[in-house]
């Protein structure tokens, strides 16, 4: 159902694309400055893992059919609100905020797809599958953002 963070192929072309941003990318829209976006798919990416905790919405996009619309067909609107917690961190040093998203896409694909994952604030219970999915589709969509 199209690319997911656990492709080895698509791991590295998200590799390949992040390093090819620069602190000084200009965003093609939002508020995010470049560092601020790398800041923001690093905590995403650590919330999926169950690292950074976020707190949970009672949301119409729970329901099954709506997930899977939003996670596989469905094109993302741009400036989508996001949870505070996912935004709230100021950047680091450009250089480690680099290496600390590099180490999460792989840490992310590597692990298996069939473990428990947590559940995500917005979407409720997700499948390693869905994880896959989603986080490809939001690092594509910052990506776009900023042109890589």
């Amino acid at each position: 159902m199209g690319k997911s963070i656990f492709q080895a192929a698509t791991r590295a072309e998200l590799q390949q694309r992040l390093a090819r941003l620069k602190p000084e990318s200009a965003a093609k829209w939002g508020k995010m400055n470049a560092p601020k976006m790398v800041a923001h798919l690093a905590d995403s990416s650590k919330m999926a893992l169950g690292d950074l905790p976020v707190v949970s919405k009672k949301v119409i996009i729970r329901f099954p059919v709506i997930k899977h619309l939003i996670i596989y067909v469905m094109p993302w609107p741009k400036s989508t609100p996001t949870a505070p917690e996912l935004v709230a961190r100021a950047p680091a040093a450009w250089n480690g905020e680099i290496v600390t998203l590099s180490a999460l896409i792989e840490r992310f694909g590597t692990r298996s797809e069939s473990e428990q994952w947590p559940p995500h604030p917005a979407f409720g219970a997700m499948s390693g599958r869905l994880w896959g999915a989603l986080v490809y589709r939001h690092f594509n969509h910052h990506f776009t953002q900023f042109g890589v």
